[in-house]
């Protein structure tokens, strides 16, 4: 059978098992090992099928996903989150809409410690939503704030989805979570600035801020000051070369449980409950790379990135007429698909488009993980938005997504800037 119809037929079957709720890992390895099958015949496909989640599972550079995890679930459950949004509310609280402000703050805080847009946007949820209520914020604004906040996981290191990224393109992960430090607060700086233009519009939209003392202030911040601390050793120990970025992971989960501990923020049962909540989030997302492995060895059987690519180069578009299609198929698949498994299923394909266009691979990869972000909480099935849905019951969608459009306009702002000016995530990490 021609390897073109055959790949053809695999991302067909593929979809179909994926509109059918079968995990996606699952699909993609069931849909690789068969298609391989086909090809090369079924002796190498299964010895593939023994010998890949093997050597998956035993990689030291995936080590990462486990420890930043169980990183993030230790803060979250020893109360750092609350910590960090009561610091910047009592810097920000003063201004108009200044709890969506400290949110943002907040939400960038806790995405440096747990790498994910998910529990980020789940964890103010219930942290920020009820004390915005309270001060008689829209549900809309209040909502769309936590949304776009929590797209900030996936940016700021440690992030998993550049984690995940760097594996699958044999880029450093180190140079990549450098990369995102600037984009990062470059996000921050254009969400609080987008809710001090609406507060301006809409003066009467948005409530008045409340002004805390000093002794407030100084007395928020003596909470936050050892998870800043431990962020700050982790990336700079990664970008002065003091240790790798799995040293990085091993460090900074380390860090966090010291901390809590010192502190008296974890008990026995919690710290069962971060190594089970870390243990299934990395059992879930090593069943998708294993499946992604098994997916790829049958996308190069059949050439499949080779023929892509010759596709669109051949287009006439241009470098940047192609970065924008690709950036449309990721806006469009992220209605549907998860960010991780977005990524895990695309970039076998549409990376070596990027390199024969000549593009930055780091740079490429913040830029497609915004896109990928941004993707996730636009209408009209933002797969993020059902998980603040899930968490904040007495909110429709549709009010949350009109909350979340001027963010999703702020975003499309930003990535043009970031593809206009790439130096702004290349410089950090040409300079490690």
């Amino acid at each position: 059978m021609d390897p073109g119809l055959v790949a053809v037929i695999g991302f067909v079957v593929l979809f179909a098992l994926m509109l059918l709720r079968m995990p996606i890992g699952l699909a993609m390895g069931a849909v690789g090992i068969v298609g391989f099958g086909v090809i090369s015949g079924f002796g190498p496909a299964l010895r593939l099928l023994a010998q890949s989640p093997i050597r998956t599972a035993t990689d030291a550079g995936f080590a990462v996903i486990p420890l930043f995890l169980l990183m993030g679930a230790i803060a979250t459950v020893s109360g750092m989150s609350t910590e960090l949004f009561r610091a910047a509310n009592s810097f920000l609280g003063r201004f108009r809409g200044g709890l969506g402000m400290a949110t943002i703050a907040a939400c960038a805080g806790f995405a440096a410690v747990s790498g994910s847009s998910v529990a980020t946007a789940a964890t103010f949820s219930a942290v920020a939503y009820p004390e915005m209520r309270n001060y008689k914020y829209p549900q809309s604004f209040s909502t769309g704030v936590i949304a776009a906040g929590g797209t900030l996981g996936a940016i700021l290191p440690p992030s998993l989805v550049l984690a995940v990224y760097s594996l699958i393109t044999q880029q450093d992960v180190g140079r990549l979570y450098i990369a995102g430090i600037v984009p990062g607060i470059l996000a921050v700086i254009m969400y609080i600035t987008t809710i001090t233009l609406i507060g301006l519009a809409r003066p009467n939209y948005l409530p008045p801020g409340i002004r805390h003392g000093w002794s407030e202030r100084l007395q928020a911040v003596r909470g936050v000051w050892a998870i800043t601390l431990l962020f700050l050793f982790i990336i700079g120990g990664m970008y002065g070369g003091v240790f790798t970025p799995t040293e990085a992971a091993g460090m900074g989960a380390s860090g966090a449980f010291i901390i809590a501990i010192l502190r008296r923020r974890l008990s026995a049962a919690q710290l069962m409950d971060c190594l089970m909540r870390a243990l299934r989030t990395s059992a879930a997302i090593f069943s998708i790379l294993i499946g992604a492995l098994l997916f790829g060895y049958f996308l190069t059987v059949t050439q499949t990135p080779q023929h892509v690519t010759a596709f669109l180069t051949g287009l006439g578009l241009g470098r940047y007429g192609v970065l924008l299609l690709i950036m449309l198929m990721y806006l469009v698949l992220g209605c549907v698909m998860d960010a991780m498994a977005m990524v895990i299923l695309t970039i076998p394909i549409i990376f070596p488009v990027i390199t024969a266009l000549g593009f930055d691979p780091v740079w490429f990869g913040v830029i497609i993980v915004m896109t990928v972000e941004l993707g996730l909480i636009h209408p009209p099935v933002g797969m993020n938005v059902f998980v603040i849905k899930s968490v904040v019951r007495d909110v429709s969608m549709s009010t949350i997504f009109v909350g979340v459009i001027p963010f999703v306009i702020t975003d499309i702002i930003r990535l043009g800037i970031l593809i206009a000016f790439p130096i702004l995530s290349t410089y950090l990490p040409n300079h490690m």
